[in-house]
């Protein structure tokens, strides 16, 4: 099975040829789900006691499976939040696979964990974060969430001396935060305050800390952290983060803010200004797989003090003793970094460190590895750009959805998400008209609810998306 023989040679060049015809495709396909039952019998047993051969699984894939998933990178993608990842991030994807590396140590995967940690720095620099910022790439959204409340629910508890050892903990998020807000406390059991949003979803500093103030004696000695949204998923916008950062220094409470979205907004001039305050935040993510064109799956997970992610997360046990021993004697000589009875050993140079004591994991891929690559082939005003350049689509798209006559804007974007209406539908009419569109393979976008209204929502963050894909789609909306 391991052994590279003319076999597998020829498999390899059927794999890299099938890349390489994928990335040239100029677009994608469209392509559509299928049924199981659909599935079955195009492919028909493809776990066999045997085994069908490389080639036959590659077929079956490229023939039946490919096609039954739609293509994210699809420029007239528009629904939840698109993928649009550089041609050297997708290549390089390939060499992170076929280079079997082990990224959850610094033992195991210096070289790797150096370059994640370039990117990383980008990143924590775009948000004005302070030289000893660091932190780890995740899976998604969803895990860096977790992985970031886990640590501020740690520090409440180790600050509070044992007192909240037995504690259920508490955290307040803006009615817009994401999902996987909610999904984060449940895991933790914990409990969710929600902050009323503005007409537009966002949460303000005012009205937070009227949530705050109005928490009995009780509630606030459980509260731990408090999530702002830079870049809600339903209508991209960014919560009033100064205010924020106010209200969570006023209390001496855990700022985290969730870009997992919208964060990448933070590299385009024309929409920093909106993320004043983001440099005062404790933990922050970013989805590179959404709008720093990275593949999937990859969330970058920062943290002003990572010495607290290290006292939160480090697993222990006889075989990992290695990697803590291998640590002491590497940063012998750097200073100590101290999160209450917790010591680690930071090398103020290169930032050595094992990401696996930095996130809820303990075995981990280098994905961040294709970010860095894509980063350091391109340059970062390259990202900028492209950035820049999904704003500009979005705001001609929001212009032309206000001068079509049956369409009509529901609010200017302030990131790269339109809400808007067709005047006169129906829920079904919606979900007929969508379907119809992915059948036929012009365009994939859904509906969404806003104010109990179901509306049209289109994300934009693949810059090959142009004005003349959004004049496609609204001109399938006339019928």
């Amino acid at each position: 099975m391991h052994r590279f023989d003319a076999s597998v040679e020829v498999l390899t060049q059927a794999i890299v040829q099938y890349a390489t015809d994928r990335v040239r495709l100029d677009p994608p396909p469209l392509d559509g789900p299928r049924t199981p039952a659909e599935l079955r019998a195009l492919a028909g047993p493809t776990i066999t006691t045997n085994g069908l051969g490389g080639l036959e699984a590659l077929r079956i894939f490229g023939d039946v499976l490919a096609p039954a998933c739609i293509s994210v990178d699809h420029p007239r993608f528009l629904s939840f939040v698109p993928a649009a990842p550089t041609l050297a991030s997708i290549l390089f994807d390939l060499v992170v696979g076929a280079s079997s590396i082990y990224a959850g140590s610094w033992l195991e995967g210096a070289g790797a964990v150096f370059a994640e940690n370039e990117a990383l720095r980008w990143i924590a620099d775009l948000a004005g974060l302070p030289a000893e910022a660091g932190g780890v790439f995740v899976s998604g959204g969803t895990a860096g969430n977790l992985s970031a409340l886990v640590a501020a629910r740690w520090k409440w508890r180790h600050d509070a001396g044992g007192a909240h050892d037995h504690t259920r903990g508490l955290l307040i998020a803006s009615t817009g935060a994401h999902s996987s807000v909610e999904q984060a406390a449940r895991v933790m059991d914990a409990d969710v305050v929600g902050v009323g949003a503005d007409e537009r979803g966002r949460m303000h500093g005012d009205a937070l800390r009227a949530v705050v103030d109005a928490l009995d004696a009780g509630d606030r000695a459980r509260l731990f952290a408090i999530v702002a949204t830079s870049g809600t998923t339903n209508a991209g916008v960014v919560d009033d983060l100064a205010g924020t950062a106010e209200v969570c220094a006023d209390v001496g409470v855990w700022m985290h803010v969730d870009g997992a979205y919208g964060g990448a907004g933070l590299a385009a001039p024309s929409v920093r200004d909106r993320y004043a305050g983001i440099e005062r935040t404790d933990s922050f993510i970013v989805d590179p797989h959404k709008w720093l064109f990275a593949p999937f799956d990859s969330c970058a997970l920062i943290y002003r003090d990572p010495s607290v992610a290290r006292a939160a997360h480090t697993q222990h046990a006889e075989y990992l003793d290695v990697l803590q021993d291998d640590a002491a004697v590497r940063d012998a000589t750097a200073g100590d970094v101290t999160a209450g009875d917790v010591t680690q050993h930071e090398a103020p140079d290169d930032r050595a460190w094992n990401p696996s004591d930095l996130a809820h994991h303990l075995s981990r891929r280098a994905r961040g590895l294709p970010l860095w690559f894509s980063l350091a082939t391109h340059g970062t005003d390259a990202y900028t750009r492209a950035i820049e350049s999904t704003l500009e689509v979005t705001r001609a798209a929001a212009s032309e959805v206000a001068a079509t006559p049956y369409t009509e804007l529901i609010m200017e974007p302030e990131l790269s998400v339109v809400l808007f209406r067709r005047r006169g539908w129906t829920l079904d009419q919606y979900r007929a008209w969508s379907d119809r569109e992915l059948t036929e393979g012009r365009s994939f976008v859904t509906s969404t609810s806003w104010a109990g209204e179901t509306v049209l929502r289109i994300c934009v963050v693949n810059p090959l998306t142009t004005i003349d894909d959004i004049r496609i789609v609204l001109d399938s909306l006339a019928g």
